[in-house]
């Protein structure tokens, strides 16, 4: 039988006089100078005086680093490569001259994970270098593996919320990613319409809210419709994002309300608000608005008018008058509703059409409702707000004749690194 390895390095050892312990565990008592051989790794060790250690240690060999890893952004990295060992990796970043170090646990011998640390993050710009290696526990240093930090998208108000980061837009501008994108949600709502005019004891058409488009999870897009698809690949590009203004009141009871204006992102388009009809004893201008969401229609001492017609996918109609020549108006349609028909032949303060809600920056806010019609009392009304594409409220003659402004619209672009 073939005699082993460890049998002969003991004979050679022992021939020099050197003490020699062999075993699965280290022997107690050694001192510096002794040999121990592992039986259990084969694995030989020396003591320093101190504690054994490896004779001759693993190399440890980088082969590659996977993973985007983007300025600013905490990033989980792969590593790939030998000699690992199985505890107390050091992974080295080196950047602009300084060392940041991490230590990991390999998931194998050939393979770990590792956390940029929040230094390095802080500290990277895109376009910037850096330069990866580790230190096995034997000590062994590897080589350095090359990455390279990316730019992030810009444009817009910039917030997160869990692994989602949010591009808001309540202006017109630009969204600039540099890199290539995937499963993109929007939210796009237009400017709503203005509300109408009032004259002669008839209320003004509430303005229509603006269009309102969803591509969020399972929420709901405008008038009643499923949620759309999201963007599958956003190619790295600059993409203009428009925002469409809110409509004018009207302050003429021969005019409607203004329209709002579209909203728009990656050829996605938001139609914007209708405006509410003028009331008046008579006049052409009565009915409200089509839009993304329809305008109120007005009351009149002449036959009765509709509200605006909504556009599909996008909102509601506008409400109608109930009653020839009573004064009372239409609310207009809103994202979640149509809009209110005047009650009977009272004259109150008539509701716009629900909005509909979203959770897509991470909190749950309702836009694009419906404008109402101001009552007698003409209390609790006034023009709608900025970025909520809500449609204006009608006026009512005593009390604020003149239409409320509709509310911007705005864009919301989210996606995962």
């Amino acid at each position: 039988m073939a005699e082993s390895t460890a049998s002969k390095l003991a004979k050679r050892i022992h021939t020099d006089g050197a003490p020699y312990h062999k075993g699965t565990s280290e022997p107690a008592g050694a001192v510096e100078g002794d040999i121990f051989f592992n039986t259990t790794t084969n694995v030989l060790f020396s003591h320093d005086g101190s504690q054994f250690r490896k004779v001759s240690a693993e190399l440890a060999v980088l082969s590659s680093v996977t993973g985007d890893y983007f300025e600013g952004v905490s990033k989980s990295l792969t590593l790939a490569g030998t000699g690992f060992l199985t505890d107390n990796l050091v992974v080295t970043f080196t950047h602009s001259g300084v060392d940041r170090q991490v230590t990991v646990t390999p998931s194998s011998g050939t393979a770990a994970t590792v956390t940029t640390p929040a230094a390095l993050d802080s500290a990277v710009s895109g376009g910037d270098t850096v330069t990866v290696k580790v230190t096995n526990s034997d000590g062994s240093s590897s080589s350095s593996v090359n990455i390279t930090v990316l730019s992030l998208p810009s444009g817009g108000t910039i917030t997160t919320s869990g692994s989602y980061r949010i591009h808001t837009f309540t202006s017109s501008g630009n969204f600039i990613t540099p890199i290539a994108l995937s499963n993109v949600e929007h939210l796009i709502i237009a400017g709503a319409g203005g509300g109408g005019h009032s004259a002669h004891g008839h209320q003004g058409g509430g303005g229509g809210a603006g269009g309102y488009r969803s591509s969020v999870g399972s929420e709901s897009s405008g008038g009643g419709a499923s949620t759309e698809s999201k963007t599958g690949t956003l190619s790295a590009a600059t993409y203009a994002v428009v925002v469409g203004a809110g409509g004018s009141g009207s302050t003429s009871y021969q005019v409607q309300g203004s329209d709002g204006n579209n909203s728009s992102w990656n050829s996605i388009t938001s139609t914007a608000g209708g405006g509410g009809g003028a009331g008046s004893n008579g006049g052409s201008n009565r009915a409200g608005r089509n839009g993304g969401c329809g305008g109120g229609g007005a009351s009149s001492d002449q036959s009765l008018t509709s509200g605006g017609t909504g556009t599909s996918g996008q909102g509601y109609a506008g409400g109608s008058p109930t009653s020839q020549g009573n004064g009372a108006s239409g609310g207009g349609g809103g994202a979640g509703a149509v809009g209110s028909d005047a009650p009977g032949t009272s004259i109150n303060n008539t509701g716009g059409g629900a909005g509909v809600a979203s959770s897509i920056t991470g909190s749950s806010v309702t836009r694009a409702t419906g404008g109402n019609v101001v009552g007698v009392s003409g209390s609790g009304v006034s023009n709608a707000g900025a970025n909520t594409g809500d449609g204006g409220a009608g006026g009512y003659t005593g009390q604020q004749e003149n239409g409320y402004n509709g509310g911007s619209g705005v864009v919301i672009i989210r996606y995962q690194l």
